[in-house]
């Protein structure tokens, strides 16, 4: 994997080796599959709470590898204009969260005892304060948070993974070893923070790897082994360490960081050549990628508001007979109309934020523009030729 690793000329940028980046030739409908079915894991993770589903399909950190690869592909353009749209983006969708579940807590009683921490609100660098009434709707905030570090930081680990790319993806989980025993010499609120960033780096790297075309450029048999290594390691240490529910990858850092590893490693370098066209599955994956933000700070509002309403229905006779009130499958299937709610009241703030028109519900015109868009970002970008994108060994990833 050392041949990964290239010198740049004196006074030169650094630069991918060998392989190119990827062209911006539209949508990447396999990329759009995955974040969708990260998505609907999440969700279904959260109404069941199946430990199993961690190890399943590592959601999380199939997200930020997909995150990362974007923003590569994005830092072709100056590095601040980058930065601008990116967090414009994620903080006005947030921004409307925010206005909603403070106003839910101030009704609550919830009053802020440091101005400082509130100010997380606004820009999520922490944690933003919180209450035990509200924290189920404001626990997957740590995503956010994580997301923003990782694309404020983007630049930086673009140049050094160019550089010295097996040092950074080593020292990634080296760190989430030091987290998994909690040694890093950080206190909370920063600690929670230091802890997520170590476990999902990694991934947010990989998909560098893969814009770059590092990954295409590496054999299969290598990549299979490595993504071997990385899944036979994790589950042996999540199954020496089990959580109170089981093996969780959630309340296992390292094993977590490895795990998902091994999982992107391979959904990555290896993708169907095509995917058939099915109009209402593509529709699907279509709104919940246009909508990605959207769903996923307000499912949990969704999985807690089905609950009153199930309350209701048990009132009608002929709900009471017929339907499985009582049931947890039963939930989930009544959060997704609620998430489909979420999507046309606020949905429109993804929109905005992306400097579109605001539409309620993302229509076939919108998932385009969003194609346009990364076709944009990625203009300064120039692919090599497909013959030369092919490499005899796993170093070649890390050049």
């Amino acid at each position: 994997m050392h041949a990964l690793e290239a010198t740049p000329a004196a006074g030169s940028a650094p630069a991918p080796p060998g392989p190119g980046p990827r062209p911006a030739a539209g949508r990447d409908r396999y990329l759009d599959l995955l974040r969708a079915l990260a998505l609907v894991r999440v969700v279904t993770y959260h109404a069941f709470g199946w430990a199993w589903l961690t190890l399943l399909f590592p959601s999380l950190g199939i997200m930020f590898a997909l995150a990362g690869s974007l923003m590569a592909q994005s830092l072709a353009r100056p590095a601040a204009a980058v930065l601008k749209s990116r967090l414009r983006r994620l903080l006005v969708p947030f921004w409307v969260f925010a206005a909603v579940a403070l106003s839910a807590m101030y009704l609550h009683g919830w009053r802020p005892h440091s101005w400082l921490r509130a100010a997380f609100w606004i820009l999520p660098l922490g944690d933003p304060p919180s209450t035990a009434w509200a924290e189920q709707m404001t626990a997957p905030l740590w995503y956010i948070r994580t997301y923003l570090w990782l694309v404020l930081l983007s630049p930086v680990l673009l140049r050094a993974f160019r550089r010295v790319p097996l040092l950074c993806l080593g020292a990634c989980l080296g760190l989430a070893a030091l987290a998994q025993y909690n040694v890093l010499p950080l206190a909370e609120p920063a600690l929670s923070a230091a802890v997520d960033l170590t476990v999902f780096t990694a991934c947010w790297l990989l998909g560098f790897a893969h814009r770059d075309g590092r990954l295409d450029a590496v054999r299969a048999r290598t990549v299979l082994a490595t993504a071997a290594v990385c899944v036979a390691a994790g589950g042996a240490f999540a199954y020496t360490h089990p959580t109170e529910e089981g093996y969780d990858l959630n309340d296992i850092p390292l094993a977590q960081a490895l795990w998902s590893l091994g999982f992107v490693l391979v959904l990555l370098r290896f993708r169907p050549r095509r995917l058939p066209r099915m109009p209402f599955a593509d529709g699907v994956v279509g709104v919940l990628n246009a909508r990605a933000v959207t769903v996923y700070l307000w499912h949990e509002i969704a999985l807690i508001a089905s609950i009153p309403l199930i309350d209701l229905m048990w009132n009608v006779p002929a709900f009471k007979a017929h339907l499985p009130l009582d049931a947890v499958w039963f939930q989930y299937l009544l959060t997704w109309p609620l998430i489909a709610v979420a999507i046309l009241l606020v949905g429109w703030a993804e929109d905005l934020a992306a400097r579109r028109v605001p539409h309620p519900w993302p229509t076939g015109n919108t998932v385009r523009k969003d194609h346009v868009d990364a076709g944009h970002e990625a203009a300064a970008t120039h692919a090599e030729p497909a013959h030369k994108r092919d490499g005899p060994a796993l170093h070649r990833l890390l050049r």
